[in-house]
Formats: C-alpha cells, structure tokens, sequence
C-alpha cells in the first residue's frame, strides 16, 4: 500500500494561501453551502464591506459561470481519467492582499475559440467601454445558449476591476480544458 503524505499539498495550500479548494461534481447545492462558507469567512476576517461586496459578487459570477458552461458535458472518463462533468475551483489570497477565485472546467472544443474572442474584446475594453459594454447587452433581447444575456464575465471584469486571465488546454475526444483567473484587488 502506498504511503499517504498530504503534508505537501498542505504546505503548497498554505504557501498560496489558499482560502478554499474543490475538485468534483458542481451541483447548485454545493455552491449554495459555498457561498455560506465564504460568506462567514469574510465575516471572520472583519473585510470591509464594500471589499466584500465586491468579491462575493465576482464570487458568485465566477462559480455560476462555471456550473452553467459544464452543463451538458458527459461524465465519462477520458484518457487521463478527467470527468468532463466535473470541475475545479480554488479561492487564494495574494501576496498583495487581493483575493484570487480560480475555476476550471470542461468545454467542448468547439466553443473554446468563441470564447476566447469574448474574454479578448472585453480585456480590451477600459472601464467606461466596459460599463457601456454591459449595458448594451442587458438591453438586448438576443440570449445566449445557456438562456442568457451573456453577462457573466463582462460582470466579472468589471467588478474585479482586473483583466480576465485565461487558458485553454485541448483535450482529446471534442473536449477543451478552460482555466479562469479573476483577481480582486
């Protein structure tokens, strides 16, 4: 039997300051208990109000962004044992002070380019193109595939204040790997 040794992956968790990690099935259950967690840990650490508002806000955008785009993918394994219906999130402080909410999920390959030109155009944008962005969209009567307005990462942008960080990772058999960084200063 293999000897267990978690004490690394403690001492990595510690050094990155890691707040909180998951890696499974995304259920609305599991980010309903999330938000609880997160919500009482800002309350532990006294954050101020307007600070917290504003990471709970990219929080929550972030995580129903990922549970909306992984819908419909299968939960077979693939070559290296991944689950396309699964996914991962980690939440960090950094060495600045800022929060850091990392999500991880399957796409189809498909989608990835559309997406990478979405995440590009608003990187692009300085906040009052960004605001007025948002705003055209949510007059806009034209929904996105998962029912919405589209609204999801311009939101984070501009309420992190930060530009997006992203990668892809294609995967074999139609499934792309996309990474989400959103800082909060």
């Amino acid at each position: 039997m293999a000897k267990i040794n978690l004490y690394n992956t403690y001492l990595n968790m510690e050094k990155d300051d890691v707040i909180l990690s998951f890696k499974g099935d995304i259920t609305k259950d599991l980010l309903s208990s999330i938000y609880q967690i997160i919500e009482t840990r800002m309350e532990i650490e006294n954050e101020d109000q307007k600070r917290k508002k504003k990471f709970y806000h990219v929080l929550v955008e972030c995580l129903q962004n990922m549970y909306h785009h992984m819908e419909g993918m299968q939960s077979s394994r693939g070559l290296l044992g991944e689950q396309p219906g699964s996914a991962i999130f980690m939440i960090s402080r950094g060495e600045d002070s800022s929060y850091n909410i990392l999500t991880g999920n399957f796409i189809h390959t498909e989608n990835a380019s559309g997406l990478q030109e979405r995440i590009d155009k608003i990187n692009a944008m300085n906040p009052v193109e960004l605001k007025a962005y948002y705003l055209e969209k949510l007059g806009s009567t034209e929904l996105s595939d998962k029912g919405g307005a589209g609204l999801g990462i311009i939101d984070i942008a501009r309420k992190s204040g930060n530009k997006i960080e992203y990668n892809f990772d294609t995967l074999p058999d139609n499934h792309t790997f996309f990474t989400l960084l959103a800082k909060i200063n």
